[in-house]
């Protein structure tokens, strides 16, 4: 049973458990959506609202976080293929929550981005109020997991002399995520697919087993310092493949569909336009 937040076919915002294409209706969406509480999760095994076909709703992206924290290098393959030293301790930016689209929806380029890139990556949903968490709770921290696209414009990234990752990383709709959040019950979180397609190119294809920072590490070491809040999400890195270490670069073009697919949540997938 996962946890989707979409609109019906009147307009309104719902929250719903997706079964085999089969969407529950569990009542109106909060503000926020889904926050993969332990509280959340019992309200959604409580759902008996109408059914409908998902692809007759719209999904949107299940949650709005407080924060979108995002790690930078945590694939070894992704470290290798950057020609940079494997980190030593976390590499953490900052994606704004209004960049957060969900499935279905435009990734669209700004005019002035040129190196548009994509970084399919599993996302880690927090479940409780944690501060300084060890490695016991932390796995405890967890409420559920979902695919996360942390769209790149390199450009914008790459341009200044100290990387302003932020910025662009942060561009309008450069956050998809969804298309559900899945409960994490009985789930290795050290051994999870992430798979990215582009028109239908494999370009990463990868296991958490590869992360140099485990997701109990990096939730350790954000929450020493730093409330982690239910509902919050941790994109937790990118494996080897993406466009911009590509000979030639592959950078995200008019008409392609960017598909990101995390085992146990499914497949988001979002086309890509240019600004017009």
């Amino acid at each position: 049973m996962n946890a989707v937040r979409f609109l019906n076919p009147a307009g309104e915002a719902r929250l719903g458990t997706l079964n085999d294409g089969t969407i529950r209706d569990a009542g109106a969406a909060p503000e926020r959506g889904f926050v993969a509480s332990d509280e959340a999760w019992a309200q959604l095994e409580r759902a008996a609202g109408p059914e409908y076909h998902v692809q007759d709703v719209r999904l949107m992206h299940p949650v709005t976080p407080q924060k979108i924290l995002a790690i930078g290098l945590n694939y070894r393959s992704h470290a290798e293929e950057s020609e940079l030293n494997v980190p030593t301790v976390p590499v953490v930016f900052a994606k704004w929550t209004s960049a957060l689209i969900g499935h279905g929806e435009d990734i669209v380029i700004p005019r002035e981005e040129t190196r548009p890139d994509y970084e399919g990556e599993l996302a880690v949903v927090i479940g409780r109020r944690t501060y300084r968490a060890d490695k016991a709770t932390a796995r405890q921290a967890v409420g559920g997991i979902s695919a996360f696209h942390d769209v790149s414009g390199r450009r914008a990234q790459l341009e200044t002399p100290l990387r302003q990752f932020t910025l662009g990383k942060s561009f309008d709709t450069f956050a998809p995520m969804g298309p559900s959040i899945a409960p994490v019950e009985g789930v290795d979180l050290a051994d999870i697919g992430v798979r990215t397609t582009v028109s239908g190119e494999v370009m990463q294809d990868a296991n958490t087993r590869d992360l140099i920072f485990s997701v109990e590490d990096l939730i350790v070491y954000l929450s020493a310092g730093l409330t982690l809040e239910p509902g919050d999400v941790i994109a937790t890195g990118t494996p080897g493949g993406v466009g911009d270490s590509r000979t030639p670069p592959r950078y995200l073009r008019e008409g392609d569909t960017v598909e990101v697919y995390v085992s146990g949540v499914g497949t988001l997938s979002n086309p890509v336009r240019m600004e017009r």
